[in-house]
This record gives structure tokens, sequence and C-alpha cells, in this order.
């Protein structure tokens, strides 16, 4: 294994806050070097506790964040906040940096806060994030804590890479319909009425509630929690049932079998992926533009086409295997 891959491992395992900045690095930067990183950091993951919080802009994600990692630093746990931000199209990084608002915990030996990007990582954040998250697990924080920007299919797939859920509102979002819309009902293992100091909140949580009825019955019922995250109102209730969340997955086998279930549809996306590059570098070359001619004179149909791509690309790899086993 290449030496810098060795000390990096090393370092993340000590928990050496350099070491996790460079080792998420590299996730967002797709680095060649990721598959050995991973393969020495996967079975040293698993024990953290993982939250995801999503959610509207403006709703006081970040502010929550870091109440919960002051209730968690108060509980003798260890913390990381991965915060991910869309790509910047100026610098390359991420958008809005490293909250402003969780600066309180910076200088914490015991809080490990970074922002993320995924400028170059194949598959952007679905990909990306249990990447991130398992080195921040690795590296023996209690608590890995995860916020996104928006309520966007990435972020419902970043949020979804978490054993826990929060999905955040405020009163006077008109949210209700965004959060239906967005299919952030599916997801929430715990609502959250943020600012819930303010006028509308009572409906806010009427509304909640009233979607839970309507929606699918299971056997969790996600909560609905009032915080203000500006003065701490509701913030040990939120803990607690986040608390109750896990016991209860714990209890009934669900946690093992959603990261089950989530290391598989990893896999999957990564196979996708190289298929994916595969595939265009196959339309790329000769046969490429045969296919091109073919449909364009209408004598090769869409699926037709795809298929003798896919049974082109999947001979290819065959012949990958089998030269590399002989």
């Amino acid at each position: 294994m290449n030496a810098s891959i060795v000390a990096l491992v090393e370092g993340v395992l000590a928990g050496d806050r350099r070491s996790m900045a460079r080792a998420i690095s590299m996730v967002e930067d797709g680095d060649p070097g990721l598959e050995e990183l991973s393969r020495e950091l996967f079975p040293r993951a698993g024990r953290a506790a993982t939250v995801g919080l999503t959610g509207s802009p403006g709703v006081g994600k970040s502010s929550l964040a870091a109440c919960l990692v002051g209730a968690a630093r108060d509980r003798g746990q260890t913390v990381a906040v991965l915060a991910i931000d869309p790509t910047s199209p100026f610098s390359g990084g991420a958008l809005l940096g490293d909250r402003l608002r969780m600066q309180a915990h910076a200088t914490d030996p015991g809080v490990f806060i970074r922002s993320m990007a995924t400028r170059g990582h194949l598959g952007g954040m679905a990909l990306a994030a249990p990447e991130a998250i398992r080195i921040l697990d690795a590296s023996g924080k209690d608590l890995v804590v995860v916020e996104t920007v928006g309520v966007g299919q990435a972020e419902v797939e970043v949020a979804t890479a978490t054993d826990t859920t929060l999905v955040v509102v405020s009163p006077g979002w008109g949210d209700a319909v965004q959060v239906a819309k967005a299919g952030i009902l599916e997801i929430a293992d715990v609502f959250v009425v943020n600012k819930a100091d303010r006028e509308g909140a009572d409906e806010a949580v009427r509304d909640l509630n009233l979607m839970i009825r309507m929606g699918p019955e299971t056997d969790w019922t996600p909560p609905v929690v009032r915080t203000s995250a500006a003065t701490g109102e509701g913030v040990d209730e939120l803990w607690d049932a986040i608390e109750r969340h896990r016991a209860h997955q714990e209890t009934t086998g669900t946690l093992a079998r959603k990261r089950h279930r989530r290391v598989l549809e990893e896999v999957e996306g990564m196979v996708a992926e190289r298929l994916r590059a595969r595939a265009a570098a196959a339309l790329d070359g000769p046969e490429g533009a045969d296919l091109a001619a073919g449909l364009t004179a209408r004598r090769i149909d869409p699926y037709a086409a795809a298929a003798a791509l896919a049974e082109r690309v999947a001979t290819a790899a065959e012949v990958r295997v089998g030269g590399t086993d002989g």
C-alpha cells in the first residue's frame, strides 16, 4: 500500500484533525487513492451514531446542528459535523464554507467540523456522503451529524445515508406542500419545528401531524418536536427523540437492516458509475459511431442500441477480468 495512504489511515484512526480533513478532501476530489483508503477504514467503521438534518434553506439547520453538538458534548460524546454544500462555480469548494454559527465549538478537541462539496466525485453526493461519513466514523467520533442545504433529490439521498433523519421546518414556511413534494415525508424519522417561539408554530405542528396521519402506517411514527435553536428550547426533547429512534431501531433490528441495505445500494451505485464510464468511452469510439449512424438512419431503436452497448461493455469487462486472472 502507498506509504502516504498508510500514514493517512493511521492519522484518521488516531483522530488527527488534519488527516481527517485530508481524507475528506480526497472524497471531494475523487482521488485515485480512495479505494486504498476505503479498504483500510471500512472494517474500522460502523460504531458511530449518524444523524442527518435536511430541510428548506433558512429554517435554522446550522444553528440546530450546533445545538446538537452542544447536547452531545454535555453528555460526554465526541462529535463530527459534515455540512454538505453545493459546489461553488467560482472556487470549486463548498459554497457556504464552515458554518459560522458552529464556530463556538471549533476549538473543542472533541468536535470536528467540515464543509464538503462533491466537485470531482463520480456519483455526486449519493456516493460521496457515505465515504465521508465512514472516515468520521472510523476516526472514533461517537456522533456524526450530516447537514444538507436544501430539500432536493441530492439532499434526500444524503439524509438517507444516516441512521436517523431529522426534517427541519419553521413556522410560516408554507412548507407542508413543499415538503410533501420533495418526498421528505417518507424519509423523516423526526420532524423538528424550529424557531417555535414564532407565530405560526402551532399551525406547522398541526400540518405535520396531519401529514403523518395521512401517510403509510409503519412501526415508527415520527414525533414532531418544537425547538428554538436561538434559546436552546426543546433541544433536550429533540435529543431524547433521537435516542428513542435509535433504541427502536436496535430493538427491532431495523438499524442493522437499514445499514445492510444502504451499503448494498452504495455498491450498486459504484457499479453503475463504472459501467456508465465504460459506456461513455465505448460511445466515443468506432462502435459509438456505428450506433449513432444506425440510430440516425432509424435502422436500430434506442432500446436495441442500449442492449447492444450493454452487451459490448459487459463483454469488454469479462475480457479484462479474464486477462487479469490469466
